[in-house]
C-alpha cells in the first residue's frame, strides 16, 4: 500500500514507522531481524531501508603496497525490502540514490521493485563519496533528487529510457523525498532549499520525510513555510534519539543541525553513555508527544541498527 494511502486510512491518527540500515557484507540478516522484531508490536505500516553508495577501500597487497578498490559495503537494499515484506507483512521502502547509480541502473531497480510488489520508494540525491569534497554526479546518472523523482514519475506514465519499449502496463510508485527543517547543508539559504523541495514535489513527489531535528518549532515553521509556497503533500517528521555523548559533536557537524540548550546541558551532565541514552529516550518521548498532539501523519524514527531506545519511546506513544 502507498504511504499516502496509509495516511488516508488512518483518518488523522498518527502512525509509527522507522528506518533500518542494511547489514554489511558478511553479516547475518538475522541481526537486522533482531532489531526489527521488538518494534513490530507498534504496527508500523512501513519500514524504510537505506541504500549506501560506492566507496573506496584499500587492500593490503604486502610489501607496503595498497590496492585501491571501489565497492559497496552495504548492498542488498531491494532484497532486504523483499525479505522484510515476506517476513513481517508490512510495506518496505527502498531508498534510491542519484550518487553511484546511472539512470539505466535506476530503471532496473525500479523494474525489480515493481515485480516484487514494492509500492513506495524514497528518492534522494545522496551524499558525496568519502574521497570527494563535494557531490559529483555519476556519469549517466541523475544529478539532483528532482531529476530522480522525474525519472520515477516518467516511468509511472509508461516512459522508459528507451522509447522503443511497448508499454502494456504503467507503474504506480508512491515517491517520498527528503526535507530539511534547518535547510540542507549545501543550500545557500533556507528559502533556496524550500524552492528545491518544491521542485521535487512538482516533479511528482507524494510525501516528504524530514531530516532529524531536535527543536519542534523548527519543524512547525518548516511546514508552515512549505505550505506557503504551495507544497501540499504530507510532511513526516524524522526523529533520532541521542544515544552517546559524542552525538553532541557528530550530529551538528555531519547534519548541520542545532541542538537545544536543555538537551545539551542534560547530556553533558551524564556520567556515561548509558545515562546519555536515557536522556535521549526521555527527550524524544516529549518531542514525539508534542508532534503527535499536533496531528502529524507519522512519527518516523531513525534507528541506525538499534531498537531498544526506539521501543522505549514507542511504548509511551503507541
Amino acid at each position: 500500500m502507498k504511504v499516502t494511502d496509509h495516511i488516508k486510512k488512518a483518518n488523522g491518527k498518527t502512525l509509527f514507522s522507522f528506518e533500518v540500515v542494511p547489514p554489511q557484507k558478511g553479516k547475518n540478516i538475522q541481526d537486522l531481524y533482531n532489531n526489527i522484531d521488538p518494534l513490530m508490536e507498534f504496527n508500523p505500516p512501513f519500514i524504510d531501508v537505506t541504500t549506501s553508495r560506492e566507496e573506496y577501500i584499500y587492500v593490503d597487497k604486502g610489501n607496503g603496497l595498497l590496492d585501491k578498490r571501489i565497492t559497496r559495503l552495504r548492498p542488498g537494499t531491494v532484497g532486504i525490502c523483499a525479505s522484510i515484506m515476506h517476513k513481517y507483512n508490512v510495506d518496505a521502502i527502498p531508498h534510491l540514490l542519484c550518487g553511484g547509480f546511472t539512470k539505466e541502473e535506476t530503471e532496473y531497480v525500479l523494474v525489480d521493485c515493481h515485480y516484487l510488489g514494492i509500492d513506495n520508494v524514497v528518492a534522494l540525491r545522496g551524499d558525496s563519496r568519502k574521497d570527494e569534497s563535494y557531490f559529483t554526479p555519476t556519469e549517466g546518472g541523475n544529478a539532483f533528487a528532482s531529476e530522480l523523482v522525474q525519472q520515477i514519475s516518467d516511468l509511472n506514465k509508461g516512459k522508459y529510457l528507451h522509447d522503443e519499449i511497448i508499454v502494456e502496463h504503467n507503474y504506480d510508485f508512491c515517491v517520498g523525498v527528503a526535507g530539511y527543517p534547518e535547510k540542507h547543508m549545501e543550500a545557500p539559504s533556507f528559502n533556496t532549499d524550500l524552492k528545491r523541495l518544491k521542485a521535487k514535489v512538482d516533479a511528482g513527489a507524494d510525501y516528504v520525510v524530514t531530516q532529524m531535528f531536535f527543536d519542534n518549532k523548527k519543524y512547525f515553521d518548516f511546514v508552515e513555510k512549505a505550505r506557503s509556497i504551495g507544497i501540499t503533500v504530507p510532511i513526516i517528521p524524522g526523529i533520532k534519539p541521542l544515544a552517546v555523548k559524542r552525538h553532541l559533536q557528530v550530529l551538528p557537524q555531519v547534519f548541520k543541525i542545532d541542538l537545544p540548550e536543555d538537551l545539551i546541558d542534560a547530556v553533558e551532565a551524564c556520567k556515561d553513555n548509558k545515562a546519555v541514552r536515557q536522556v535521549g529516550i526521555e527527550f524524544a518521548i516529549q518531542q514525539s508527544k508534542e508532534l503527535k498532539a499536533a496531528g502529524v501523519p507519522f512519527l518516523h524514527y531513525y534507528s541506525m541498527g538499534k531498537s531498544d531506545n526506539i521501543k522505549a519511546i514507542a511504548s509511551e506513544l503507541f
